[in-house]
């Protein structure tokens, strides 16, 4: 399945791992990719660990199970570091988006000597200023396509748009927010 981008998504119930899965799912299967996004289900409640996944490829995708062996990992919250092995799996030659206001040498040091490559992006800054509260996900979301090359920017970007706009058709200042925190996560990552 080379020409299969697999993500798996680490966060915590209620930061929004499963709902950036779902909207990435959508976004790509809208500009012709087949496509798979998911959680991982369990005894999970507000706070508690979670995992979610996606698939994305110009074939169809015939497998249909958790993803092992990812070619991106997204860090919905990097106090996760600490208790999920993040990387299990993580390939070599793939990357892992890490939300966090600290360092990327500080990350690098607690991902179990881990080789590939690191980005760090601030999505609780982000958030708090493009849409006022903390919504990681919507910056992890831009992040992870940036660095995963899934789609073009402007690409992605109108997708998100008229999502947002069904989504949020009687709030035009969520929609503007979450553009804002998107377009602000694409210059931001590193």
């Amino acid at each position: 399945m080379n020409d299969t981008i697999e993500i798996r998504w680490h966060g915590r119930g209620g930061q929004g791992a499963k709902t950036a899965a779902l909207l990435l799912a959508d976004v790509a299967f809208n500009t012709g990719s087949y496509v798979q996004g998911f959680p991982e289900y369990g005894p999970e409640r507000m706070g508690a660990p979670i995992t979610a996944y996606n698939r994305i490829s110009k074939k169809p995708v015939r497998v249909h199970s958790n993803i092992y062996s990812p070619r991106y990992v997204v860090v919905v919250d990097d106090s996760l570091l600490d208790s999920v092995d993040v990387t299990a799996g993580l390939a070599k030659d793939g990357a892992i988006v890490i939300n966090t206001e600290k360092g990327k040498e500080e990350m690098v040091k607690g991902l179990g000597g881990y080789k590939g490559k690191v980005y760090t992006v601030d999505a609780k800054k982000i958030s708090l200023e493009a849409l006022g509260r903390y919504f990681p996900n919507t910056p992890l979301l831009a992040a992870v396509v940036k660095v995963a090359g899934i789609m073009e920017k402007e690409t992605f970007l109108k997708e998100m748009q008229a999502s947002f706009r069904h989504k949020f058709a009687n709030k035009p200042e969520v929609i503007a927010g979450n553009m804002k925190a998107l377009e602000m996560a694409f210059e931001e990552v590193r």
